[in-house]
């Protein structure tokens, strides 16, 4: 794993550093595989991943080196991991690598600015475990890049696109900007919300821009965060604090998810640490003590995004390249996990009766399994988002007495907590805690 994430001009193997690297990846110039994964992101690798260790060959093309995605200033985001995706990470041998940095969620807060009134979930009312864990995404995509390079089925081609997939009776063909082929019996499209085979395969999609920008940095603090998620709807958006892992020189750090409209993001993105943390503590207030910025800032724009359809011929869509939601109550990655499940459960399945792992049969029950869970998740992220934006009293009063509600009444605030755990419904194996 050294010599792939080496930062020298040259790899372990002489290969200058712009030169494709290749895990566990013979030298032939083209490739059989039975699933081909274009995107080599969080989604697309833990696909790759469960299918590996489920016996499938599997080569994955994606257009980044993995020393470039697995250095610390990627990008900086850390995500929610639900029970229900802990257990599918546990069941792929990845959350091993993953745990000694997974900080649990014991408690969620929300609240509706500076009301009186909130929500609060606590773990120990659905049983003895966490609601959920907040991870770095560079500490998940450095589990992934470890498991990767165990496999001997499963290869990573970086860098590398895919020119143009070719989908007949039978069989994929991507042709690589290289020159090479890779053949396979079922294409899955990972490559992100501007996913390039999804619109090489004509499906449309549907969404909009919010008119709003996510700021993403690491804070240290004096104060323990107890494991504690706040979500704080503001004027701009959502204003959310997740717990962190202990760093070196760093007991107590939590990571920031600030949603503000783009007019003041600029501004804010140019202030100095200083200042920029005395923005926070206007917007959370001092309940972490003295507080201080720790490495950079991101911004990213904000938007929704749905594929009209997530299967075609010999093809499904994973992802962000299915679907993009409103980062509010942290759902995105979970959701991509649950397509991970979802579409291995189906493909793997058919493989043990001997049956076509790219025809009709899987692709459709892949369909079936996912369309109602994934506009559910879209309809309540885009909803509370518009909902907590509108700022006239009475909507405002009506909002705040319905967070109180749901606060007093136990059965359903159970069920919404068992349902952002992600252990409700018809869940696949894995998601079950079940081998697949």
């Amino acid at each position: 794993m050294a010599s792939v994430l080496a930062a020298e001009a040259l790899d372990s193997d002489g290969r200058p550093r712009d030169a494709p690297c290749e895990m566990n990846q013979t030298n032939t110039p083209n490739e059989t595989s039975e699933v081909l994964i274009v995107g080599g992101g969080l989604v697309g690798l833990t696909l790759a991943v469960v299918l590996a260790s489920a016996g499938l060959r599997v080569t994955v093309v994606d257009r980044e080196r993995p020393e470039h995605k697995a250095a610390d200033p990627y990008d900086g985001r850390a995500s929610a991991i639900a029970l229900g995706s802990k257990k599918l990470l546990d069941g792929a041998g990845l959350w091993a690598g993953m745990a000694p940095a997974a900080a649990p969620i014991l408690d969620i807060r929300v609240s509706d600015g500076d009301s009186l009134l909130f929500l609060h979930y606590d773990h120990n009312d659905v049983g003895d475990e966490p609601l959920g864990f907040i991870v770095e995404n560079q500490v998940t995509r450095r589990a992934l890049y470890d498991r990767v390079a165990v496999h001997p089925n499963l290869r990573l081609i970086a860098p590398a696109t895919v020119a143009r997939l070719d989908r007949r009776a039978g069989v994929v063909e991507a042709h690589l900007d290289d020159g090479r082929m890779v053949r396979a019996t079922l294409a899955v499209a990972a490559d992100g919300g501007g996913s390039s085979i999804r619109k090489e395969a004509g499906i449309t999609t549907t969404g909009w821009s919010y008119g709003q920008t996510g700021i993403v940095c690491t804070i240290s603090h004096d104060q323990p965060h107890r494991g504690i998620a706040h979500e704080r709807f503001l004027p701009g958006g959502p204003f959310a604090v997740l717990p962190l892992r202990a760093a070196p020189g760093l007991p107590h750090r939590s990571s920031i998810v600030w949603t503000e409209r783009p007019a003041l993001s600029p501004a804010m993105m140019a202030l100095s640490d200083e200042d920029f943390s005395g923005e926070i503590l206007r917007r959370f207030g001092s309940g972490l003590g003295r507080i201080a910025v720790q490495g950079r800032r991101w911004a990213y724009p904000l938007s929704l995004l749905l594929a009209d359809a997530v299967t075609a011929h010999r093809l499904a869509l994973v992802g962000d390249a299915a679907h993009v939601i409103h980062p509010i109550a942290g759902q995105g990655l979970n959701l991509g996990l649950r397509d991970v499940a979802a579409l291995a459960e189906a493909i793997v399945d058919c493989r043990r009766l001997g049956l076509d792992i790219g025809g009709a049969d899987v692709l459709d029950r892949y369909r079936r399994w996912r369309s109602l869970d994934t506009l559910a998740l879209l309809a309540v992220t885009d909803g509370l988002n518009r909902l907590f934006a509108q700022t006239a009293a009475p909507v405002r009063l009506i909002r705040d007495l319905g967070l109180a509600a749901v606060d007093a009444a136990p059965p359903l605030k159970r069920m919404f907590m068992r349902h952002a755990m992600g252990v409700m419904g018809d869940l696949p194996r894995l998601m079950a805690g079940q081998k697949l």
